[in-house]
Formats: C-alpha cells, sequence, structure tokens
C-alpha cells in the first residue's frame, strides 16, 4: 500500500540515507580500518551487512504491506442473512453489534478499526499511521513494523560495539594522516550519535508495541483510553502468534511468512460478506 505523502516520503528517504550511511562508516571507517589484519574483519562485514538486508527487507515488507485495510461498499450491505438460524452463517449479537459505521469511509467497520485520516481509509487494528514506513501499523504488516523497528536497534547496538571496539584496540598499520584521523574521528561521532538516536527512539516504540500487544490494547484505543473491549487472560505467545503468526517463534524474526489474515473468523466472514 503506498500512500503518496510528502511527510512519510521524506521520512523513507532519510530512514535509508541513515542506514548506507551507518553502512559505509561501519565498513570504511571501522572494521577496514582497525580490523583489516583479523579474521574478525570479514566476518563483521558479513554480520553488519546482513543485519542491514534483514531491516531493509522488513521495512520494505511493513511499507508496501496492506496494512489491514477495510473494503469500501459497492452497494448497500443487506445483513439479513445474518440474523438467520443458520450455524454457518448466525453471528452473535455482540459481536454483531460492536461493528460501527465510519462516516468517513462510509462503509461498516470491524472491531478496533479506526479511520487513517492520512490514508483517508479505515484500518483494521489500526495502532497509527507512521511516517518512516508512510503507512499505516494495522493487523497486516504489524509483524513487519516490529521486526524493522528489532534491527533498526539492533543495528544501532551493533555500530556502537564496533565504534567501542575500534577506539580501544591498536592499530598498527593505521595511517598517521592527520586529515584522514580527522575524517575517522568525524564520521565515527556521527554514527554514535545517529545510532544512539535511532536506538533510544527504537526502544520506547518497541516497549510501546509489545505493552500495546501484550495489554491487546492500541496506540490508539489508549489515547481515547477506550475501555468497551475486555481484555482476555491469554498468554504471551498467543497474543504474540496473533500478530506473528502460528509459525515457529524462531521464525518470527524473519520478515518472509506473512501473519494471519484475520484474528477472528466471525471478522472474517463478515469481511467477506457480499455486497
Amino acid at each position: 500500500m503506498v500512500v503518496k505523502d510528502p511527510c512519510g516520503i521524506v521520512c523513507i528517504i532519510v530512514t535509508y540515507i541513515a542506514v548506507f550511511y551507518a553502512d559505509y562508516v561501519v565498513v570504511r571507517w571501522v572494521i577496514l580500518h582497525s580490523l583489516q589484519d583479523s579474521l574478525w574483519g570479514p566476518f563483521h562485514v558479513a554480520a553488519f551487512n546482513t543485519v542491514v538486508l534483514l531491516l531493509i527487507m522488513s521495512h520494505l515488507k511493513a511499507a508496501c504491506s496492506d496494512p489491514g485495510v477495510v473494503p469500501l461498499l459497492q452497494s448497500r450491505m443487506d445483513f439479513s442473512d445474518i440474523h438467520t438460524d443458520n450455524p454457518d452463517t448466525k453471528i452473535e449479537c455482540d459481536e454483531r453489534d460492536s461493528w460501527t459505521v465510519c462516516t468517513r469511509c462510509e462503509t461498516y467497520r470491524p472491531p478496533k478499526a479506526r479511520h487513517c485520516r492520512i490514508c483517508n481509509r479505515c484500518v483494521r487494528r489500526m495502532d497509527h499511521h507512521c511516517p518512516w514506513i508512510n503507512n499505516c501499523v494495522g493487523e497486516r504488516n504489524q509483524k513487519y513494523f516490529i521486526q524493522f523497528l528489532v534491527y533498526v536497534g539492533l543495528l544501532a547496538v551493533y555500530a556502537l560495539c564496533l565504534v567501542i571496539t575500534s577506539w580501544i584496540l591498536e592499530c598498527s598499520r593505521c595511517s598517521n594522516d592527520i586529515i584522514i584521523k580527522q575524517s575517522r574521528i568525524l564520521h565515527c561521532v556521527i554514527l554514535v550519535l545517529e545510532s544512539a538516536l535511532f536506538g533510544m527512539f527504537v526502544i520506547a516504540m518497541l516497549v510501546d508495541q509489545f505493552q500495546g500487544i501484550l495489554g491487546e490494547e492500541n496506540a490508539t484505543e489508549y489515547m481515547q483510553n477506550n475501555h468497551h473491549y475486555k481484555r482476555k487472560s491469554s498468554r504471551t505467545l498467543v497474543l504474540l502468534s496473533q500478530v506473528c503468526g502460528k509459525s515457529h517463534p524462531i521464525l518470527w524474526m524473519f520478515p518472509c511468512q506473512n501473519p494471519p489474515r484475520y484474528t477472528f473468523r466471525k471478522d472474517a466472514y463478515l469481511i467477506d460478506h457480499e455486497v
């Protein structure tokens, strides 16, 4: 899902500039400068760029995936069959009554769906609209958004560790040229500031995301202090699997498998209801 938002486009450009600049500084001014004679040099180059690759993949998935946009009605929706006694189509009253009508989209929306004024659509289990992915964070791409945050944090910590290690280790073959030393110091200082800034930011975002998942309350509901939805005493893995999918938890770190399409079967029926 591509959103033509100038702020979001600028944030995406800034994100990739920051990532590629960090990769350049780590490889050119840290690893090749301090670990050129060590076997750890090629290892760190490969490991750091692997994290960069996973970061880019998760970011693209979060930015380009459908966050869970509620389909628009083509005509008046008919719920007459829902009120029948057919066990295959009957919907419980409390579940049916929890659906609302969005006056902006002019469509029915399931519980926890919210309208995004930037995307101008209702999104299922919408958390917020993130300019860094230029997309909403919702039911279908929250997994990729969390992966993106994790890899940004991991990259920031990895870069800081490599910079600190490079300044501790003595390099006998390093150039004594003043300009080269000053350039290295400048790049390393910028990288440290960048890593610290992005690292603290993603830590705060991750804490907020996991609190929302484990507490079954998203950012929009928290800001609105909405207590309409009852919390369930579900296990941590069950709650996480609703976002990350039913695969093994180790596979949750890889941006390849899609999360579950719909959390509740009844919601799936109503979304797929022919209009």
